[in-house]
């Protein structure tokens, strides 16, 4: 198993917008690509433009398969112009403590 996340540093006053179409991105995501995965998305309580998310992947194949289609890139693409900037990574899960991951 394997996570996406997302740094998202997004334009003062635009907040609410990006959440709704992060909301969208991620409606999109579990009814096309992965019905049972569940996305999360956190905003930080010191700076409120700021925000990370995250969900789980099957594998390598299904996230990339996400990333390159149609309808990612036009999501994407709305909420880019929302942001000041967006760091993305993959991650391996390397340590769980308690109760299983999904």
């Amino acid at each position: 198993m394997l996570y996406t996340s997302g740094d998202w540093f997004v334009k003062p006053g635009r907040e609410e917008e990006f959440i709704n179409a992060w909301r969208d991105l991620a409606q999109w995501t579990a009814a096309e690509f992965a019905p049972k995965a569940r996305a999360m998305l956190l905003r930080d309580r010191d700076e409120a433009s700021r925000f990370r998310s995250f969900g789980p992947w099957e594998s390598d194949e299904q996230a990339a398969a996400w990333r390159q289609s149609e309808g990612f890139v036009s999501r994407i693409n709305r909420i880019r112009e929302m942001v000041e900037r967006f760091d993305a990574r993959t991650l391996d899960v390397v340590g769980n403590v308690g109760e299983a991951l999904p």
